[in-house]
């Protein structure tokens, strides 16, 4: 037990980088991926890793076809689309990590590249479940979530730090409220509009606010720069 303790603490440093993580799971999830991370055999690359990420969101675009064409009941299984999903997505990165090989701007290009791609399968999965007077609650996600990203990469360019998170919501926050929001729409038909519509307004402020900070954030190393 304490040999496996201290094998966990030496995973958790190796896994650590410079992002930091301010999400309400950090600490178990940190302790979970430097946990996963020794399991995983030799065979399996970072980027295996990322493809099964993608699979995942794949998955989670299925269920909603499947739900759309033969029973609200298929959308159940999105959660495991989204399971499989953060195994991918959560380790990719880490693993280069704890195995000494990271590829900081290759893991990083490619990263955000998935998750693009992820939530473009995501929104079209939603449009094509959808009541079509509906479908701009889908494309909304799609926009937002895209700006989302590039306030990252911004920040990142400007402050030199990698967040992926806001506040206390993360991405791994995200796929829970997700898969509670499709499980209720099998329980109760409907409720995806409201909740769809009233996710985008909270995720427009999120990024409004991000946005502010970054703005901020750009004045103040402006005035540093020309001093």
């Amino acid at each position: 037990m304490k040999d496996r303790k201290i094998r966990n603490r030496e995973a958790v440093k190796a896994i650590s980088s410079e992002r930091k993580r301010t999400n309400l799971f950090a600490g178990i999830e940190q302790q979970s991926i430097a946990y996963l991370v020794q399991l995983i055999p030799k065979w399996i690359s970072s980027d295996m890793l990322t493809a099964i990420g993608l699979f995942g969101n794949l998955l989670v675009f299925v269920s909603f076809l499947l739900a759309a064409y033969i029973d609200t009941y298929f959308l159940l299984l999105s959660t495991l689309g989204f399971v499989i999903n953060w195994f991918g997505d959560s380790l990719d990165g880490r693993l280069a990590y704890f195995r000494k090989t990271p590829r900081k701007w290759y893991g990083f290009s490619l990263d955000l590249s998935a998750d693009w791609l992820g939530i473009i399968l995501m929104g079209a999965g939603f449009i094509v479940y959808i009541d079509q007077a509906w479908v701009l609650i889908g494309y909304a996600f799609i926009v937002l979530y895209g700006w989302s990203i590039i306030i990252a990469v911004l920040r990142y360019k400007i402050a030199g730090k990698y967040s992926i998170d806001s506040g206390l919501f993360g991405p791994t926050e995200v796929r829970i409220a997700i898969a509670l929001i499709l499980i209720l729409e099998v329980f109760l038909q409907g409720s995806i509009i409201y909740i769809g519509i009233s996710g985008a307004l909270v995720l427009f402020v999120v990024n409004v606010l991000d946005f502010r900070k970054l703005l901020m954030m750009s004045d103040e190393r402006d005035k540093r720069e020309h001093n």
